[in-house]
């Protein structure tokens, strides 16, 4: 566990002064139970399109990129909705596939199987955190960039089980990592920013991000 150098997080944890911890959760709390690579290419092979895993490690990487620039490019940047989060994932899974019959049914397939808690797995480290912080009387939530499907798998899904809120994008409306995110959850925590610890597995997406929302921030790998 690495406390960012500008997210001002103490050593100990929980830090003082804070009230509620809010989670990241894909690569935070939970990842998936059979890698992303190995999942797509499985959906593939089911509708009749072979790609090895490495190729579709390759593809996903740079349609992913692709779709973050598209929300950082946007008229109001980083605003989504449930609809553009089911399109990101549809765009996603054709630059991978290409486009066609097939390339549709890998996307309804794979849509469905990622809103299976089975298909997810808790990580540990962030298991022991999202405890200890429960343990110590804290308000605990997660705010993730996920859609939807998030509120399915949460009542299911160890450690999700266990929080108090839980705030997908596609829900409050905004992805990280805008300010607006942060602001959202605020609001629905009822808590102001030094109030609020982020606690995350992405340097820029999630550390940075909270901390220059006002949030106390820490990254975990």
């Amino acid at each position: 566990m690495v406390a960012h150098p500008r997210s001002a997080v103490p050593d100990a944890f929980p830090p003082a002064g804070v009230t509620a911890i809010v989670f990241d959760v894909v690569g935070t709390l939970v990842e998936p139970a059979v890698s992303v690579a190995d999942t797509y290419a499985a959906a593939g092979r089911r509708q009749g399109v072979d790609l090895d895993p490495a190729t579709v490690a390759r593809r996903f990487a740079t349609a992913w990129r692709r779709q973050e620039s598209i929300d950082a490019a946007a008229a109001t940047p980083f605003v989504t909705s449930r609809s553009r989060e089911r399109e990101r994932w549809r765009e996603i899974v054709a630059d991978v596939f290409g486009p066609g019959d097939a390339t549709a049914a890998i996307f309804t397939d794979l849509w469905a199987h990622f809103a299976l808690p089975q298909a997810w797995r808790p990580v540990p480290r962030g298991v022991t955190l999202a405890q200890t912080a429960i343990d110590a009387g804290l308000v605990v939530a997660v705010a993730s960039n996920f859609d939807e499907r998030l509120l399915d798998i949460a009542p299911h899904l160890d450690p999700l089980t266990r929080v108090a809120g839980v705030f997908p994008s596609s829900e409050i409306g905004w992805r990280k990592p805008a300010a607006e995110f942060f602001r959202q959850v605020e609001r629905r925590l009822e808590r102001r920013p030094e109030q609020l610890l982020y606690v995350g597995d992405d340097p820029d997406l999630d550390v940075m991000a909270a901390a220059n929302a006002g949030w106390q921030s820490l990254l975990v790998g």
